[in-house]
């Protein structure tokens, strides 16, 4: 009998990685890299929204891994997810396994629901409608493919509530068009660059998403103001994280000097916990200037609440906390270590509440409530890290999106 293989060179033993599979290897990984990216400033989003909108009563002689939270109470924050594809699945995979959100708090519309079993069993409603999703949730992820968007938006955009977020995933489309397409000022959009002509081994191997945002080095590599990596975000998106925080305070009637209060006490704990030690106020590194110009600043009165703040304006064009974030090496330094910090606490928190209790706490409990610095240490808290992801020229960046 004839060898049906001897003709077939990728079936022979002596067969080795040739110029296209190198570049299918390199795209593979490239691929990779982005999914992490992603998951990881979705995560980093949509823990410090929540923050903003839970306060959880905190026993200052309990630890907090071991306090006792009601069900209802764990997690506020309603996340959609448009698109049941890679994408949408990995997104559904964090927020379950790292985050800890309960199933509950997701709802994914995809056209064919049946293929996620697996999160149904978690208590994820998979449905098709995407209408019904649009209403409920406070984040929309658009995960979809760009062809579908179109069809999507003009389904969808009567729906959205003031509070409503949209987060597209989806490449291709900018984002003037998607605010077109919405008819919405509340869209983030984050825009990735390749950075570099190799891909470090940090995003081969077969870990899922979630195991390697367990990874120091990984979280470090996706941190928005961390030293310049492969793949780096656009620091406007970072920009456009701040202000949607402080649109949330303000659609729950927070005045602004409240706001601002709640927003240094979530951002910056540490500054917070130092303070009480010293028994003086802390020094707030967001002030009122940092988001609003002088002049309007001035004219605010003590309970009036921050303007309602376009977030496709921030992404597109220069803001004082633009300004702010480009000079000033402390804020950096901060925002870097609060970014490192949310990951480790996060895992710091699902260790500790797998141990100690079935129950897993929010992270904005621990947020709102920081930790002493010996607790922070066991937590495995990353440290801090000057950015230098604007020294990145353009003329050396391929724009990926």
């Amino acid at each position: 009998m004839a060898d049906l293989m001897q003709n077939l060179k990728t079936f022979q033993p002596d067969y080795g990685i040739d110029a296209t599979e190198e570049r299918l290897l390199h795209l593979r990984n490239y691929a990779k890299g982005l999914t992490v990216n992603a998951c990881a400033h979705a995560v980093f989003f949509c823990e410090l929204l929540e923050a903003t909108k839970q306060k959880p009563e905190i026993h200052e002689d309990v630890p907090l891994y071991a306090q006792e939270f009601k069900e209802e109470n764990l997690r506020s924050l309603r996340i959609g997810i448009i698109g049941g594809g890679h994408i949408g699945k990995q997104l559904a995979r964090v927020f379950l396994e790292l985050s800890g959100f309960p199933g509950k708090n997701i709802q994914i519309s995809t056209r064919r629901p049946e293929t996620l079993l697996e999160f149904q069993a978690l208590g994820v409603q998979c449905f098709y409608n995407n209408r019904q999703l649009v209403g409920w949730a406070d984040v929309v992820f658009l995960c979809c493919l760009p062809s579908h968007l179109p069809n999507i938006c003009s389904e969808v955009y009567k729906e959205l509530n003031q509070s409503s977020i949209i987060y597209s995933l989806v490449t291709a489309t900018p984002l003037p068009r998607l605010q077109q397409l919405l008819s919405s000022s509340a869209i983030l959009r984050p825009h990735y660059k390749f950075t570099d002509g190799s891909l470090p081994t940090l995003w081969e191997g077969s870990r899922t998403v979630v195991e390697a945002l367990k990874d120091t080095a990984v979280v470090q590599a996706t941190c928005p103001l961390g030293p310049l990596g492969v793949i780096a975000i656009e620091p406007k998106w970072l920009e456009a994280v701040f202000y949607a925080a402080l649109n949330s305070y303000t659609c729950q009637d927070v005045p602004y000097t409240e706001a601002l209060k709640l927003l240094n006490e979530v951002c910056f704990p540490e500054d917070v916990t130092s303070s009480e030690e010293k028994k003086s106020p802390p020094e707030p590194l967001f002030v009122c200037e940092s988001f609003i110009n002088e002049a309007f600043a001035s004219s605010l009165a003590p309970d009036d609440t921050f303007p309602w703040f376009d977030l496709t304006t921030v992404q597109l064009k220069e803001s004082p906390l633009n300004q702010l974030l480009a000079t000033s090496t402390s804020l950096q330094n901060k925002v870097t270590s609060l970014y490192y910090n949310v990951f480790a606490l996060l895992a710091a928190v699902n260790k500790e509440s797998m141990s100690a209790t079935s129950k897993k706490i929010p992270l904005s409990a621990v947020l709102l409530h920081p930790t002493t610095n010996q607790e922070l240490t066991m937590f495995g808290t990353y440290g801090t890290c000057t950015s230098n992801a604007e020294g990145a020229s353009s003329s050396e960046s391929e724009d990926l999106n």
